[in-house]
């Protein structure tokens, strides 16, 4: 209520109390008012009632919700349903114009406002995690990949000439898919083999640049999280390479702007070459539903190059659900989530470490990946690949979600292109592995569960192999290190003889 309704109500209720309930309600618009100057995410928590006052504010400044409106056009905001207007808070027009995706809207002010502001917040959150000179970014209403390609398709309007996009290999089907749905031909590299680690070949893309010829490159597209034992791609050395050649930088971030690292990776690449846009997704990074991401770049004449490439108005429920999620963390709380989860890491790398030496085998060395782990499985593969995908069949009935298994010589065609062991980002990793990761709002008691029906799955794998074993007449384990014993004191009987 207004200063004219409040004085009114002093007619029915004592000054004093509608005086008390006015400073109250000012405590609420106060956080707004700030909220709105600054354009920065609050260090505070806000309580869901400030946070309800306000998206309500939001959308009485929009035309479907005006009193006595009346609408002769074929997009008035309409719902016929109340439950599904009450679950958008009746910000029913969603964000841009049919040219630009960041546009305002004349007839939705509050859901402009909204889209503007949950930007702004969103720019303050990637430079207080890592990526300090970022300059514009923008919410767009499709989960990563397709995000991907909307960078792809900006770009080709800047080289015309361009039809290949250099690849270091990462086997994630969307991100492949992406620049096939683009128009244009994946160049992939292979990574290099680095002790347990697979990385960026950097010799073989510019190689690859020299070949092909820069002006037919579209962009290098490259990766920062991923699965273990793949790390992140040589952010710094592939940026300064499409600088040497002018060849744009587009980075796939789809989890990453949770690790510092990560982050840092972007920053570093960018002050010593060329980054032209990074992207990430807000399921994966904010806890919110799946279907929207973040493009975020250098150069904000670029980005708004991007957000005009995107054909119409857009679902405003990305920005509205990380707005949310924003304003009822804070930073503070949101910062406190972070550490959480670099702590619980190496919580999951010492339990999941301590599990593979007692199965007799080891958590692989990567210490450039900051998000995913792996542990060998290598006694399994041994014993035949039906082992591997049967221990993830069973970590999945038993409702462990996340792990994967990654047996040898998978092959699988994505998009016309055959990849040899498919899931390992390499055509020959030397050992099958089970994948683990410490993302952002992982607990203590998950870690705890995970390893303890881990354990008790590798111990029945291993116990049905053996009978496998028993009935093909194959030595078991124990045999063959009986066998092994009996010969070593055979030997040293006859050498004593001798």
């Amino acid at each position: 209520m207004n200063a004219e309704s409040l004085q009114a109500g002093e007619q029915l209720v004592s000054a004093a109390y509608i005086r008390q309930g006015r400073e109250a309600r000012r405590g609420h618009e106060q956080l707004i008012r700030v909220l709105l100057e600054k354009g920065k995410c609050p260090q505070d928590a806000w309580d869901e009632s400030t946070i309800e006052l306000f998206l309500q504010e939001l959308a009485v400044m929009d035309s479907n919700n005006f009193l006595g409106n009346c609408g002769v056009g074929e997009r008035e905001g309409r719902v016929a349903c109340g439950l599904v207007a009450r679950r958008h808070y009746r910000l029913i027009h969603g964000i841009g114009r049919s040219g630009d995706i960041s546009a305002v809207q004349p007839k939705a002010a509050g859901s402009s406002l909204l889209n503007k502001l949950t930007n702004s917040l969103m720019l303050d959150v990637l430079r207080t995690t890592g990526v300090r000179t970022a300059t514009s970014c923008f919410v767009v209403p499709m989960a990563t990949g397709m995000s991907l390609t909307l960078c792809f398709l900006t770009l080709r309007h800047k080289r015309p000439k361009a039809k290949y996009i250099i690849w270091p290999r990462i086997d994630q089907k969307s991100c492949f898919k992406s620049m096939i749905t683009a128009g244009f031909e994946p160049v992939v590299i292979e990574n290099i083999l680095e002790g347990d680690e697979l990385r960026t070949d950097l010799n073989a893309v510019e190689s690859k640049i020299r070949e092909l010829g820069a002006e037919t490159v579209l962009c290098v597209h490259s990766t920062t999280s991923c699965f273990a034992p793949r790390v992140p791609d040589r952010l710094e050395e592939l940026a300064e390479i499409c600088a040497k050649y002018d060849i744009p930088h587009i980075v796939n971030n789809a989890y990453g702007l949770q690790s510092s690292k990560c982050m840092h990776l972007i920053q570093q690449g960018a002050r010593r070459g060329r980054i032209d846009a990074f992207v990430q997704s807000l399921d994966k990074n904010f806890m919110v539903p799946v279907g929207g991401a973040v493009v975020a770049g250098f150069d904000s004449s670029f980005l708004e190059e991007i957000s005009k490439m995107y054909p119409g108005r857009a679902s405003a429920s990305p920005s509205l659900d990380v707005l949310i999620t924003l304003l009822s963390l804070g930073s503070s709380g949101y910062k406190t989530l972070l550490t959480e989860r670099k702590e619980l890491f190496t919580y999951l790398a010492n339990e999941l470490k301590a599990l593979a030496a007692k199965h007799n085998e080891r958590l692989l060395d990567t210490p450039h990946n900051p998000i995913s782990m792996a542990m060998s499985l290598k006694n399994l593969s041994d014993k035949g690949g039906s082992a591997i995908t049967q221990l993830g069949s069973m970590l999945f009935t038993r409702q462990v979600s996340g792990a994967r298994v990654v047996p040898l010589g998978t092959s699988q065609t994505v998009s016309g292109y055959v990849f040899k062991g498919f899931m390992s980002h390499s055509n020959d990793y030397p050992c099958a592995y089970l994948n683990a990761a410490s993302a952002i709002g992982i607990k203590k008691q998950d870690i705890d569960l995970f390893i303890k029906r881990l354990d008790k799955c590798l111990k029945q794998c291993k116990k049905e192999k053996d009978v496998e074993d028993a009935a093909s007449g194959t030595p078991s384990a124990i045999e063959e290190d009986v066998t092994a014993l009996t010969k070593d004191f055979t030997v040293s009987l006859q050498v004593d003889a001798v």
